[in-house]
């Protein structure tokens, strides 16, 4: 069991990094979007760079267009910055003391309900705005495939909590 608290807590951390990371750069390329600061259009203006802070080097590539820059690469950027902080939060219930908790159900339900509940409808609202690539529909498969394996997970450790809970009342 220590070597998957080990593995978990490693696990959490880099994810727990990923989500900041994946929140962090919506929140900077609206900052400089809205303020023009850091970027540069080229190929007349059709495209933008948007730069690493302070300096002149291409951090990110986008279309200059307004439905692309919602839809294709806020929206994500900051539904996997959600991803990795749900993530982050099931290895967190991995390393804990006692594996069969109402904490790690809970957070096993966060996982499953936002990878079945989010990315299909955020797929459709952005194919009505944005031109949306065939690998974004198999994505969407890979949640879902998440979510139900984390469903059962969250199942498995419902019933793990139960018969914790029976167990120490014979105690």
């Amino acid at each position: 069991m220590k070597k998957v608290q080990l593995i978990s807590k490693t696990l959490f951390y880099i994810t727990r990094l990923l989500g900041v990371l994946y929140f962090l750069m919506p929140l900077y390329s609206l900052v400089c979007l809205a303020t023009g600061w850091s970027t540069e259009p080229y190929g007349n203006g059709a495209y933008m760079h948007i730069h690493y802070p302070f300096t002149q080097v291409p951090f990110l590539n986008i279309d200059n267009n307004i439905p692309y820059i919602i839809f294709e690469f806020l929206l994500p950027l900051g539904l996997y910055g959600f991803f990795f902080w749900l993530t982050g939060n099931v290895f967190k219930a991995f390393y804990q003391p006692r594996l069969f908790t109402s904490f790690g159900v809970k957070q096993l339900r966060n996982f499953y309900l936002a990878n079945l509940a989010i990315p299909l409808p955020a797929l459709l609202l952005s194919s009505v705005f944005a031109e949306t690539d065939s690998i974004a529909f198999a994505l969407v498969v890979v949640h879902s495939i998440l979510g139900i394996f984390a469903y059962f997970m969250a199942v498995i450790f419902m019933q793990g909590v139960k018969l914790q809970n029976e167990q120490e009342l014979f105690i």
